[in-house]
């Protein structure tokens, strides 16, 4: 049946080959988004993070190694 008619075999490769091109475009796009959304959640994150270590100075909290100390006298 191929070899009796192979412009049919050809449009149906053809129209596969469209479809999944179409597919790959699409998910390319949603990668794309993806990725630029995790990124501005990144500076979210450190914005969020340079917050709070401003506030922790203005409060009086100092980090150290990891852990938080709380000043026992305050002169204010």
């Amino acid at each position: 049946m191929a070899e009796t008619d192979p412009k049919t075999v050809q449009d149906l490769t053809a129209v596969v080959h469209t479809l999944l091109q179409q597919m790959q475009d699409k998910f390319q796009t949603m990668s794309d988004q993806i990725i630029g959304r995790i990124d501005d959640m990144s500076s979210c994150i450190d914005d969020l993070e340079k917050n709070i270590a401003d506030l922790m100075t203005q409060a009086g909290v100092e980090e150290i190694e990891g852990e938080n100390k709380i000043p026992t006298t305050r002169n204010s």
